[in-house]
């Protein structure tokens, strides 16, 4: 198995879980209620540990350094999915993004505990428990605001309506992703797509929602990104990017 079309398929799982992390963690300090600012800035920080884990992998295929990785490339070698990038808009949009991303990676991670590589599935077991208590959590909170006030209700249908074409993306295949089908690396994304749209149907209906009828993800290419993705790495990466890669303190 060729391992440059494993390390992109790795790239775009870290690069997903790094920019929905450093989103979320936005909200530090400005969550409703206290008790939700301690547990959305736990989450972010789950988020961005798991894109660790996968960059570390990303280096063993590579070479390539995850420091290096995030914070001196340009938003166009970026590989994430413009749904993650987007700005984190209010309690509604943060918590719907948050929700169908943590389906997707249930869906996922179900499937690569049982990958025939040995350190795609460790990272998986690794990370899958405490993917279960993110959706378990955001999946409360879908169905609180969902059934709760009316504009509770209408913000979450709206945030819902803004987001789901552009959640279809993380359902899209790379050009080279048969032959880690093929070697049972990584599941059929089309498989996982079937899975997750009817898991978060039913789970949204209950919660009062209408799911949009879009059947197409609102970007193909993972190079094509927003210019929310530009702004956000020019606040992330503007101290590293003072010294020279590598300079020791």
């Amino acid at each position: 198995m060729p391992n440059d079309s494993l390390a992109q398929k790795i790239l775009t799982l870290a690069d997903d879980s790094f920019i929905l992390g450093h989103r979320n963690s936005e909200w530090a300090g400005h969550a409703p209620i206290l008790e939700e600012d301690i547990a959305f800035a736990n989450l972010a920080l789950d988020e961005l540990g798991h894109a660790h884990l996968w960059y570390e992998l990303y280096q063993e295929l590579t070479g390539v350094e995850p420091d290096r990785v995030v914070f001196f490339r340009d938003a166009n070698e970026w590989r994430n999915t413009q749904f993650v990038e987007l700005p984190k808009g209010d309690w509604a949009f943060s918590m719907t993004r948050q929700y169908l991303f943590d389906l997707y990676e249930n869906v996922l991670l179900e499937k690569l505990v049982n990958s025939t590589n040995e350190r795609v599935r460790g990272i998986a077991t690794k990370i899958r428990a405490e993917e279960i208590y993110h959706l378990r959590h955001t999946s409360n909170w879908v169905k609180r605001l969902g059934l709760g006030t009316d504009e509770s209700h209408a913000r979450m249908q709206n945030a819902l309506n803004e987001l789901w074409a552009s959640a279809l993306q993380l359902f899209v295949p790379l050009e080279n992703e048969t032959e880690l089908i093929d070697a049972n690396i990584f599941p059929d994304l089309k498989t996982l797509r079937d899975e997750w749209q009817d898991k978060t149907v039913s789970h949204l209906s209950a919660s009062g929602l209408i799911v949009p009828r879009v059947l197409e993800p609102r970007a193909i290419s993972r190079a094509q990104h927003t210019e929310h993705l530009a702004e956000l790495l020019n606040d992330m990466s503007s101290v590293a990017r003072l010294e020279k890669f590598g300079v020791e303190w």
